[in-house]
């Protein structure tokens, strides 16, 4: 299925993969289509390393991690990736582990051609529940209304990379309004002033749009 047209120009629809990386824990990811007014849930999930495989070899969650990123761009074919950027104030030996999976996560993009923007966990989280420092619980309900999903996105690491491509698609939305570089962030001015993604209460569907684990 795909998004509706306005009946006046064809709808130019995007698929955007959104992933937030772990060092310990499960990878989120997930993939979004929109045509910049409506948004359809193509996939989402968290990939969990299980400990006998991470124990194996120091190297064998970052091969995995990269293999899962590039069977979702293979299936999905999205046309650009946004990743979470690392916490700031993680310790450094959590931020090595992440970075070390933010780079594979870097690397499968490149392979495939695909552009890559980096959001950090306040742009996320402002942008979504318009709250930076919104937990995890508020980031999945608001996740799950504003895609108009029948159920609330788990586990919780799924809704963080898709509330990652929602951010992306608002920054492509303040591009294409201001004719910003898709790298060049707006002015504090330009942001008082763009769209935002309209914010739906939890309980509202809209019929035909699924999502799928």
């Amino acid at each position: 299925m795909t998004a509706h047209s306005n009946g006046k120009e064809p709808s130019i629809t995007r698929r955007i993969l959104g992933v937030d990386p772990a060092a310990a824990g499960p990878t989120g990811y997930g993939v979004i289509e929109t045509d910049g007014r409506n948004f359809r849930v193509l996939h989402y999930g968290a990939y969990q390393i299980g400990a006998k495989r991470r124990k194996s070899s120091s190297g064998a969650c970052l091969f995995d991690v990269h293999a899962l990123l590039c069977r979702l761009i293979e299936e999905f074919q999205p046309h650009a990736m946004a990743v979470e950027s690392v916490f700031t104030a993680l310790n450094m030996r959590t931020a090595l582990r992440l970075a070390e999976v933010r780079g594979v996560v870097l690397l499968a993009a490149e392979q495939h051609g695909l552009q890559v923007s980096s959001y950090s966990p306040r742009e996320v989280k402002a942008c979504v529940s318009g709250y930076g420092h919104a937990d995890k619980k508020q980031m999945q309900i608001m996740v799950r209304a504003l895609l108009k999903m029948e159920a609330t996105p788990e586990p919780a690491d799924a809704a963080d990379a898709l509330a990652v491509a929602l951010c992306h698609i608002q920054a492509e939305q303040f591009a294409a309004r201001f004719g910003l570089a898709a790298d060049q962030p707006p002015t504090r001015a330009q942001k008082s002033a763009a769209p935002v993604i309209p914010r739906r209460p939890a309980a509202v569907r809209a019929a035909g749009v699924q999502s799928t684990r």
